[in-house]
């Protein structure tokens, strides 16, 4: 159960321009967050939270999400040694996504091994063929 208090958001003008954290959550209680590295900038992952996760996270100053694989509350690297330890934490302008910067501990971000789960490019401005392929990135 979570503690913290979020503000309400029936007040467009405060949720944009207010000091007051009042997340919209979607119909699951979850709001996506990109978590990027606070040394070199780069793309670590994209996942969600719900509220138990930004109350773990604010509290601790490590990453916390929702496995909505598992169902459950996940701790980054709890198990894995890979923790995020929180330099920044921000709200976009309407609350509807968050950005994480962090340090990564451990050296890779991903659970395929990846140092960032964004190791793949997909092509553009090409031609299109029956068969679409991504590029591994050296990352």
């Amino acid at each position: 159960m979570t503690k913290i208090q979020f503000a309400n958001r029936s007040d467009r003008n405060a949720v944009e321009n207010g000091l007051e954290f009042a997340p919209r959550f979607d119909e699951r209680g979850l709001i996506p967050v990109f978590t990027t590295c606070a040394s070199s900038g780069k793309a670590l992952m994209q996942a969600w939270m719900n509220a138990e996760a930004i109350e773990k996270t604010i509290e601790t100053g490590e990453a916390h999400y929702y496995s909505r694989s598992r169902q459950e509350l996940w701790h980054k690297g709890a198990t894995s040694g890979e923790l995020q330890v929180v330099k920044d934490f921000r709200t976009d302008c309407d609350q509807d996504s968050l950005w994480l910067v962090v340090e990564q501990q451990g050296g890779k971000c991903c659970h395929v091994g990846h140092p960032t789960c964004f190791y793949r490019r997909i092509p553009v401005g090409e031609t299109i063929s029956d068969k679409s392929t991504i590029e591994l990135l050296e990352v």
